[in-house]
């Protein structure tokens, strides 16, 4: 699937200076997780601010799954040579560690340590962003009792009034608010469940966050038309009805996803593995799903009519190589710059975008000659 070492080694003497191009070690079945750190690696927001975090953290921290990714992108970005190859031992060891879903050699699917990876990271963001609001409360305490004597009540009463004394953030009626970390900044966006009452036409909205949305797929359609889809009217009705809060019993109603607004990155997973109640087990759906270079994404919650579409340019792929969901390999297709390259774990190589269409799927059903299919996209929005 890729051009030979010299048209590689050319193309890469052409690339920006600063950027680097490294294979990771396997070790043993962990293609699922090399596949979607080299995405993550090459989507340079998320880079940039995972390298500006490891800058800053203190010699003397304790290991979690957020550092030892931080310390791997670091040890790659400042790699003197342009390509090589690094062993990402330390954080497959804390992520094993961590989450036991990932232990052992067994095949593991990559949109599930995608998600896990992104949720841990947000947490472990958060936990740190209450740690240090914690520390400046004692901070700010510990200095009102040092201040304490003459003229200390008047500095209580300034206090109480709005002062010195921080508190997290909190919304109305004093609840806390969550906090929003850069993890949340580059990934998250927002949608709105809304169903509608037939019987009284009462329209019930439900703000929800994705970090990626997950999109049901067809033969032979487009990364479009499932979007489209995903946000196309369902009926709710016989033993599907909705409680309208209004009537105060079961109704027909409709219901429909539609987007609030959406991140600067864009993370799109095809749902390439159904569950077969006949078969009782999954299968892999081989289906052709044509997913464009650039993507025009509309404007769907009509909170602000007169907004333009949003576009959004193509950045990675992480493949799903084989027939099943539980056997297989995963590869990454990364567009640097004006080029596209194949990551296979420690094999770095040049391809064209007729091999990354290559992978859409077969025209056929069970697509047996065809068993490279695109699974996560990785979307960039224009301009970021």
């Amino acid at each position: 699937m890729g051009a030979n070492s010299s048209k590689l080694e050319k193309a890469l003497a052409e690339a920006p200076e600063d950027e680097r191009y490294y294979g990771l070690e396997n070790f043993g079945n962990t293609c699922y997780c090399n596949s979607v750190l080299q995405a993550l690696y090459f989507c340079k927001p998320f880079r940039e601010r995972i390298l500006k975090y490891a800058a800053a953290l203190p010699p003397t921290t304790d290991e979690n799954l957020l550092n030892c990714l931080a310390e791997l992108f670091n040890q790659i970005n400042s790699s003197k040579k342009k390509t090589g190859v690094v062993s990402p031992k330390k954080f497959v060891n804390r992520l094993r560690r961590d989450n036991e879903l990932f232990r052992g050699h067994m095949h593991q699917d990559a949109h599930e340590f995608l998600n896990y990876l992104l949720n841990q990271s947000c947490e472990l963001l958060e936990q740190e962003e209450k740690e240090a609001s914690q520390q400046q409360q004692q901070q700010q305490q510990q200095q009102g009792v040092l201040g304490t004597g003459t003229g200390a009540a008047a500095a209580g009463a300034g206090s109480a009034a709005g002062g010195v004394a921080v508190s997290p953030p909190q919304a109305q009626g004093g609840v806390q608010q969550p906090i929003t970390t850069w993890v949340h900044e580059i990934f998250q966006g927002k949608m709105v469940n809304e169903t509608r009452c037939l019987h009284c036409e009462t329209v019930t909205c439900r703000e929800e966050v994705f970090m990626d949305l997950s999109l049901e797929i067809d033969q032979n359609t487009s990364l479009t038309s499932c979007l489209r889809n995903f946000s196309s009217m369902e009926m709710l009705d016989r033993d599907d009805k909705f409680f309208c809060d209004h009537c105060c019993c079961l109704q027909e109603a409709k219901k429909r996803m539609l987007l609030r607004s959406v991140p600067p990155c864009l993370i799109l997973h095809l749902k390439r593995f159904k569950y077969v109640e006949a078969q009782g087990r999954l299968r892999k759906l081989m289906y052709r799903v044509v997913f464009p270079m650039e993507l025009k994404l509309a404007n769907t919650t009509g909170d602000d009519p007169a907004a333009g579409d949003t576009l959004y340019n193509l950045t990675a792929v992480v493949v799903h190589v084989g027939s099943g969901p539980h056997h297989g390999h995963y590869v990454s297709l990364i567009k640097s710059g004006a080029q596209w390259l194949f990551f296979d774990d420690e094999n770095v190589e040049l391809i064209t975008e007729s091999q990354v269409q290559s992978t859409f799927g077969s025209t056929s059903e069970y697509g047996q000659n065809n068993m490279d299919h695109g699974y996560i996209l990785f979307y960039e929005r224009a301009g970021v």
